[in-house]
């Protein structure tokens, strides 16, 4: 790979877009700027009276050019879900998809590395935290543009993720299933937290984001000569998760079970429950367990510093908010929740299979995320947690549920708040990487 690639970036998808074209953007022959509306009409996008099958608006200057959406949502499913008008910099492609238009934003790979890093933490964090992030943002947005050169495309197996069905099992008595880069046909990777946080130049950026690109230019991280699936969330709560238990049922040796400290083997076996509930329960040693605002600062934008609680958590509900939410979340009627029941924790402690049981259906549901969305108005914080139930009654009902949780996010992979403290302790960026992906290798691409 010489030449640095192009990333096709889905923004947004709504009935009509509003946006304005901050610099001479080419439509063919023609050059336009200013503010412009499109709508999806019969299937096609209209723009200005006139019906296309798509718009393609292409920057006379691709170094300065902007164009600007209006009320994109942000942190979609999420408990910080938002809109907002994002700036972005590169061509601008409208299609149409499921009765709605879909704003495309098509770039540099390494100028949507710029965006990216600055979207998913502050651009104030320490150099050597922003390397690291360059480094795995890069790999994981390679391994989605090209799976062939992926350690997972080198199975033999020909349910390769991009092609498979998300649901393992949908039966009656058990609905597993998960969300991926698969859900996307149309373009590259999404905008929001379903792929990787990318706001364009919304976000402000500086010269050590910058420094951070340049220096780490074309790194990624590879096993075998292969590039890795590098995943990261906000906090592992002590222990990493693997990525079988989150995501399609294959194992990955560059991501495993370890402690986020400085043992990395001392860790207790989370799988089982009575060392999950201990764990979780507790507030174990770790990199990530840390209330230093200056360090969290550089991870964290303003809104996820709306979020205090993230290493250990918990939420409360009365038995018949936990019905209805279920019930809403899900779309299956359970009636009263008689018990949420552990059946199969990952090694991080998370939950990936966990047992809804009601008064007129009992069902079991997974993965991870799965169960976040089932116990949330947005997304629960992890299915790292534990359930405590209140004053039962005589049939065997709480009148109260209270989940005392563990970690931000899937845990698998880099732990951006214990990257954070690492880099605040002196290590370099290769240190953090390979403390996260065991046995990775950093290498050059272009």
């Amino acid at each position: 790979m010489c030449e640095v690639p192009r990333v096709r970036v889905g923004i947004m998808s709504e009935p009509a877009i509003d946006f304005v074209l901050n610099n001479e953007y080419k439509l063919g022959e023609e050059s336009y700027t200013g503010v412009q509306s499109v709508r999806c009409v019969d299937g096609k996008v209209e723009w200005n009276g006139v019906k296309y099958d798509d718009l393609h608006f292409v920057p006379v200057n691709e170094e300065s050019d902007s164009f600007t959406l209006r009320d994109v949502t942000i942190g979609v499913s999420f408990h910080w879900r938002r809109k907002e008008n994002q700036t972005f910099r590169g061509a601008l492609h409208i299609i149409v998809e499921d009765d709605k238009l879909t704003a495309v934003n098509i770039l540099s790979v390494e100028e949507y590395l710029l965006s990216v890093i600055s979207s998913e933490m502050s651009a104030t964090a320490s150099l050597e935290l922003l390397k690291a992030h360059a480094v795995i943002s890069r790999s994981w947005l390679l391994a989605q543009i090209t799976p062939e050169n992926t350690v997972a495309a080198s199975c033999s197996c020909d349910d390769h993720p991009r092609y498979r069905e998300l649901a393992a099992c949908n039966t009656a008595g058990e609905l597993v299933k998960w969300w991926d880069h698969d859900d996307h046909k149309n373009f590259d990777v999404c905008a929001d937290d379903h792929c990787q946080r990318y706001q364009g130049i919304t976000r402000a950026s500086t010269e050590t984001v910058r420094d951070a690109i340049k220096a780490t230019w074309g790194q990624v991280l590879m096993q075998g000569g292969l590039l890795c699936d590098a995943r990261f969330s906000k906090s592992c709560g002590g222990v990493y998760e693997e990525f079988e238990n989150c995501w399609e049922p294959r194992h990955h040796d560059y991501l495993v079970a370890r402690r986020d400290g400085e043992d990395e083997m001392d860790f207790p076996d989370l799988t089982r429950e009575d060392n999950a509930a201990e764990w979780i329960l507790s507030s174990p040693k770790a990199h990530c367990n840390t209330n230093d605002k200056e360090i969290l600062s550089q991870v964290l934008n303003d809104y996820d510093q709306e979020t205090t609680d993230f290493y250990r958590w918990s939420v409360e509900y009365s038995g018949e908010q936990l019905a209805d939410l279920i019930k809403r979340r899900t779309g299956d009627d359970y009636g009263r929740i008689k018990d949420l029941q552990p059946v199969a924790r990952g090694t991080s402690g998370r939950l990936y299979k966990l047992k809804v049981v009601g008064e007129n259906m009992s069902r079991t549901i997974g993965k991870e995320l799965t169960i976040r969305y089932a116990l949330s108005e947005s997304a629960l914080y992890s299915s790292a947690f534990v359930v405590e139930k209140h004053d039962v009654s005589e049939d065997g009902y709480p009148a109260k549920f209270v989940l005392r949780g563990a970690g931000w996010g899937h845990g698998v992979g880099l732990c951006q708040i214990g990257a954070a403290v690492m880099g605040a302790k002196g290590y370099d960026y290769k240190q953090i990487l390979l403390h996260y992906f065991i046995g990775a290798d950093i290498d050059k691409q272009y």
